[in-house]
């Protein structure tokens, strides 16, 4: 092989190689920013991985709601209708955080089944829910709670 093509095949091979790791390099940072949303029923089942950022979704249950009187900690309970999983969290709520409203909760499920969230996420106003929420209840057989208009004034 003459040396000018020697040259031109190692220099393809370089452009290849670094091509090669660029790509795995990206797909591994891609791969650890994935956060997959899970319904209480597969968290219940033990489809979500331990100690990996996961996004958990449901309705409130009523009642469900704790607080801690000297910090920020919260504590309470997301339901598909099917089964509940146990959320906590340390912050400020979102002002629209409500009971038997839906919610998205980001964190990490521990070996207890509880996730400790990081972020919660609640919906906009009295029509929206995360898509995430009405499909996986629309999946378990549940329709989504619709909030009853409040009564027009007479006068």
């Amino acid at each position: 092989m003459n040396p000018l093509r020697k040259k031109r095949l190692f220099i393809i091979l370089g452009l290849l190689a670094g091509v090669g790791i660029a790509v795995a390099l990206a797909l591994s940072a891609l791969q650890q920013n994935i956060n997959l949303f899970y319904t209480p029923t597969q968290i219940a089942n033990g489809e979500a991985p331990l100690d990996t950022r996961i996004r958990a979704g449901g309705m409130v249950e009523k009642g469900s709601l704790q607080r801690s009187g000297d910090s920020l900690d919260v504590r309470f309970v997301v339901t598909d209708f099917n089964k509940s999983v146990p959320i906590t969290y340390r912050g400020i709520l979102p002002d629209l955080f409500r009971e038997g409203q839906g919610i998205v909760a980001l964190g990490k499920l521990n070996a207890e089944g509880v996730v400790v969230a990081d972020e919660v996420l609640a919906k906009h106003d009295e029509k929206y829910m995360p898509p995430e929420v009405t499909k996986a209840l629309k999946e378990s057989g549940q329709a989504a709670p619709v909030s009853e208009p409040a009564p027009a004034k007479q006068g």
